[in-house]
């Protein structure tokens, strides 16, 4: 027969608030990724370049924060720095009225999230 390996141990996984950041990095953020997008392929013939720059712009934002909620869930050294890096940035492409308001609360969810990331005795335990 085939011969047992031993498993090294397996770090646990993240949960609370660290774990609900890892699955709004991966799963969340490629869902509004797409929603948004379907939206605006319809408007791309109208609007140019500038969108199809800031759907590539989000995808790559997407791409990134996905690789920093993995290496984050899996508990790698370098997790901690992805989350960090991936999250303050999210170009959008709204409305003149719309973008006070949606930026005033983007930066408030993304300062809490990075006050959280410098503050928690979880995260510190990461390191």
């Amino acid at each position: 027969m085939f011969p047992v390996l031993k498993e090294d141990r397996v770090a646990p996984r993240p949960g609370g608030w660290l774990g609900l950041l890892c699955r709004i990095l991966i799963f969340w953020q490629p869902l509004m990724l797409g929603l948004v997008a379907s939206g605006a392929l319809r408007s791309l013939a109208v609007r140019g370049w500038p969108l199809a720059a800031v759907l590539v712009g989000r995808m790559a934002v997407a791409a990134f924060g996905i690789a920093a909620g993995l290496a984050l869930w899996r508990r790698a050294p370098s997790g901690l720095t992805l989350v960090r890096a991936s999250t303050p940035y999210m170009p959008n492409n709204r409305p003149p009225g719309d973008t006070t308001l949606i930026l005033a609360a983007s930066l408030v969810w993304y300062g809490v999230w990075l006050v959280y990331l410098w503050r928690s005795p979880q995260v510190r335990n990461l390191r």
